[in-house]
């Protein structure tokens, strides 16, 4: 595996994922370092609405408006993903990570970034692999790598993610965007 897996790059699950937590996944890397890598699911929605979570980010985020499922660790915690409204702005409790893409702390008061950010989205929890494990998963064909797109990050239309990033990369994994779960079926 020669790729960098670094805060940017997309994880792309493999057909191969069936294990009811990452199947047809996009994942964003936010960190990745010798100790392990940690990410945020992209394309899946929780049952818990926002209002209820965290009413008063409600109205900040970007459609569809809902709390995002970033992975199975700390379900308890919430993830924010901000873009700053004014290129070069450095906004109070936001720290960068790629492309104009960075974390915002969920503990800063509204107030201050309400009109700061052009893009907002939360996700209950995160998803985590311990060091090795990532590319380990990789040398299995487990998940596809690609660059991420600010796009990505705040797409309105998440169940289609998975097949949307597949398609672009083109060749065969282009192919794997027509996958179905009862490839029997066809």
């Amino acid at each position: 595996m020669d790729a960098v897996i670094e805060a940017g790059t997309l994880l792309i699950a493999g057909v191969s994922i069936s294990d009811g937590v990452f199947d047809t996944t996009v994942v964003l890397i936010l960190d990745a370092d010798e100790s392990g890598t940690v990410g945020v699911v992209l394309n899946k929605v929780t049952d818990v609405s926002l209002e209820s979570a965290l009413p008063q980010w409600a109205p900040l985020v970007n459609a569809p408006g809902t709390l995002f499922d970033g992975g199975p660790v700390s379900q308890q915690g919430a993830v924010c993903l901000a873009r700053p409204r004014e290129a070069g702005d450095d906004p109070p409790g936001w720290r960068p990570l790629f492309d104009r893409i960075g974390l915002l702390n969920l503990d800063t008061p509204v107030e201050i970034a309400d009109g700061a950010y052009s893009d907002l989205r939360v996700f209950a929890g995160y998803s985590g692999w311990d060091a090795g494990q990532l590319e380990t998963e990789l040398e299995f064909g487990m998940w596809h790598l690609s660059q991420a797109r600010p796009a990505d990050v705040f797409d309105p239309e998440p169940a289609t993610l998975w097949r949307r990033v597949l398609r672009r990369q083109g060749g065969e994994l282009a192919l794997l965007s027509t996958w179905t779960d009862h490839p029997e079926s066809n």
